[in-house]
């Protein structure tokens, strides 16, 4: 019965619904049409449509970015971190409240960011961001890790950069010292731009990735092939990343 429950829930998605009537129209249109080119374009934009939006190939896609953070790492790692830095992944503010709120990414990376600063016993949390909101994403970091029992004085913020790029600059100008080991914090499909922009400046860096599009099929129930907004979703980071990874390396020509 449970499996009946989740099938019906995905049939609410908003993509599943998209797909539906897009198919409606298709069989409209072939039947009513003689003219075979916008049929088979509609055809098209449905099969990429379909393709874009179900877990097999979102799950394939994501894990050919991330692969190369998929790994258990060796246990001679441990306790060699200085410095564990967290990049924020946004924030947004609701003016009737008068708050600003860190993002799904930003909450994810920072509590990982907290994991790793205890777990390798760091001296330093830098929560680094700027974001589009009056209170920076760094600021908003720095009080969920306080709040997390971060000592202040361990915790510092550095609220300038607005994207990959910036949080390297930045980071680099807050620390003299070239030979500080880094833990780097960030989304796993965002972890090989960010690492190779860090490694400009600093030769000890250590990727400590967090919030993983892959993960591993738990079955192979029907609801993985009904197209969903989470895997559509999903493939647009997918595809901003790849943009992101080749207008940095064309910058660095």
């Amino acid at each position: 019965m449970e499996q009946v429950y989740i099938v019906c829930k995905s049939f609410v998605d908003p993509i599943f619904i998209i797909f539906i009537l897009l198919l409606i129209s298709f069989i409209i249109c072939l039947r009513a049409s003689k003219k075979k080119g916008g049929v088979l374009f509609l055809l098209l934009t449905i099969v990429l449509l379909y393709g874009f939006s179900i877990e097999p190939v979102s799950s394939y896609l994501s894990y050919k970015l991330e692969k190369g953070y998929i790994a258990i790492r060796p246990a001679e790692e441990k306790a060699m971190v200085d410095v564990v830095v967290v990049l924020s992944g946004g924030n947004y503010t609701i003016q009737a409240l008068g708050k600003t709120f860190p993002g799904e990414a930003t909450i994810d990376r920072l509590v990982h960011a907290v994991r790793m600063y205890q777990e390798y016993d760091a001296k330093y949390l830098v929560c680094s961001g700027k974001g589009n909101s009056k209170i920076s994403g760094a600021e908003v970091m720095a009080q969920m890790a306080e709040a997390f029992g971060i000592p202040k004085a361990r915790i510092r913020i550095e609220p300038k950069s607005e994207n990959t790029y910036d949080h390297a600059v930045e980071f680099n100008k807050m620390f003299i010292d070239k030979d500080i080991r880094i833990g780097l914090v960030t989304s796993a499909y965002h972890m090989k731009r960010s690492e190779k922009e860090f490694r400009k400046y600093f030769k000890k860096v250590l990727p400590l990735p967090s919030s993983y599009l892959y993960h591993s099929p738990e079955d192979t129930s029907a609801v993985r092939y009904i197209p969903q907004s989470q895997w559509l979703s999903n493939n647009t980071l997918i595809f901003r990343e790849y943009v992101g990874q080749l207008w940095y390396s064309i910058k660095d020509f």
